[in-house]
């Protein structure tokens, strides 16, 4: 089992690369560990999942506006947020190889579950206590340094141009929704929002993870779209309830498989944390965390108050009573949620005896590429210029791609490699030409004329559709 895990996800890395969906950052310096590139289809994808999710969380609710919070914070922030003591992992090195590892994956691998809040005593403890089960992923050994915390977040000398600044270090920002507290008195002085109402915000955030593993799903640069929803404290468990319904019922909407997908409970919860769940997908290498849903009661508000002398309470304009609000979050990565999507979408059937095509199967809304246009011969003008001018009738509404590379089965098997619904074809008998027979004349079926070979994606079925009607066909296809 653990080998068709493996060789599935190799598969994927292998597509992503050669079709234009991941590189490996600096490829040609040698890469640069747990740091990725989108290429042109991984870019159209990586857009099509932000715009879904934005459209869920702030154009189909009239009480979540949306922000974009600058990358570099107040170093304070960080401090308030207890990042700047508490963020952090168990390093360790091995004695043989000298690479450096996380401890909790040492063990998690080893099938012992290590508590996200334990001292460096308690982990060296549990580390000691299954040490004959510990191997070093890189040569198999089993010797290790104790385990000391390593903060997470990335430093920099940001506005510092004298001086030691790793004393008094600027950092990028370690996740996104610190922006969205420090900018909560902002949004309600500038905008017409009342409690309960919510804040949205993709972005990008940095950390120093220790060791590079699993492909995109843990990346020390990666994007994260969060939304904080603001409620009055009494209110915060049925409105945390909901959240969790709505989280759950968006990756069926986006056309995420149901058995692929499972929650999981937080056992050992921080100490001002009411409630944490988060949604789990079936990725190649196990259920792993997609999305974290969570109550994390008015700890935020009141430590940004607290640390900035602000106050971010608020003051209910009906019945003037003042209250800090509480806190749920969703909180997804969006690298997390491209992988899921395209490991949900990877599939291998048979299509003829002995031969095998690969088709990514994404839901139509989130394809890179929707329609795929090709003249049948690239050395034929008039096929050329016919299937030039449906490409450009189509693209005003459409994702649509040119594409003359090589015979026609090929392109098809690269349109899904891409997965492309549709493929569009122009041949002789849409110009009235039809095939030439023996002698070289053409007699085409001029009922054919002015019409199009579609092909399906998911079916691989053929159909005749006239040009005058692409345009109404592909709307109720593609909506």
């Amino acid at each position: 089992m653990a080998e068709q895990k493996n060789d599935l996800m190799d598969k994927i890395v292998s597509l992503c690369k050669r079709r234009g969906f991941v590189f490996p950052s600096s490829e040609i310096y040698g890469g640069f560990a747990a740091v990725y590139d989108f290429g042109p289809y991984g870019v159209e994808l990586a857009r099509n999942i932000r715009e879904a999710w934005w459209k869920a969380m702030v154009r189909d609710h009239d009480n979540i506006v949306g922000l974009d919070s600058a990358i570099f914070m107040h170093p304070k922030v960080w401090e308030a947020s207890g990042h700047v003591g508490g963020f952090s992992d168990p390093l360790a090195e091995c004695r043989e190889c000298h690479s450096r590892v996380r401890v909790d994956h040492l063990l998690e691998e080893a099938g012992v579950q290590a508590d996200e809040k334990m001292t460096d005593e308690d982990i060296n403890k549990l580390f000691s206590e299954h040490k004959d089960k510990v191997v070093c992923p890189k040569c198999g050994k089993k010797s290790f340094t104790e385990a000391k915390s390593f903060n997470l977040l990335v430093q920099s000398n940001l506005g510092n141009f004298t001086g030691d600044w790793t004393k008094e270090p600027t950092y990028l920002r370690g996740e996104t929704c610190q922006g969205i507290y420090v900018n909560f008195k902002n949004v309600l002085d500038s905008s017409r929002v009342k409690v309960p109402f919510g804040i949205a915000q993709i972005g990008k955030a940095f950390r120093n993870e220790i060791t590079a593993r699993q492909f995109i799903f843990r990346k020390r640069e990666f994007e994260q779209m969060e939304m904080q929803y603001f409620v009055r404290p009494e209110e915060a468990a049925a409105t945390y309830e909901e959240w969790r319904k709505k989280r759950w019922q968006y990756y069926l909407d986006l056309g995420i498989r149901e058995e692929n997908l499972r929650w999981h409970e937080h056992e050992n919860l921080v100490f001002y944390a009411k409630a944490a769940w988060d949604i789990e997908y079936k990725f190649p290498f196990g259920f792993k965390e997609l999305e974290g849903v969570h109550n994390r009661s008015d700890y935020d508000l009141t430590q940004h108050s607290k640390f900035s002398g602000e106050d971010l309470s608020y003051r209910d304009p009906i019945t003037n009573e003042k209250f800090m609000p509480w806190i749920i979050e969703t909180s997804v990565g969006l690298d997390r949620t491209f992988l899921a999507v395209m490991t949900d979408a990877y599939t291998e059937e048979e299509v003829g005896e002995g031969d095998t095509r690969v088709v990514l199967k994404f839901p139509r809304k989130l394809a890179p590429v929707q329609i795929a246009v090709f003249p049948l011969l690239k050395n034929k003008p008039e096929l050329v210029a016919k299937a030039r001018e449906i490409f450009g009738s189509l693209k005003e509404n459409f994702r649509v791609e040119f594409d003359d590379n090589g015979n026609v089965g090929k392109r098809y098997r690269r349109q899904d490699e891409i997965g492309t619904p549709y493929c569009v074809t122009v041949d002789f008998d849409t110009i009235g030409l039809g095939d030439p027979s023996s002698d070289g004349s053409r007699a085409g079926d001029k009922s054919l004329e002015g019409t199009v070979t579609v092909r399906d994606r998911d079916t691989m079925k053929q159909e005749r559709i006239p040009i005058a009607g692409l345009q109404e066909y592909f709307s109720e296809r593609l909506k």
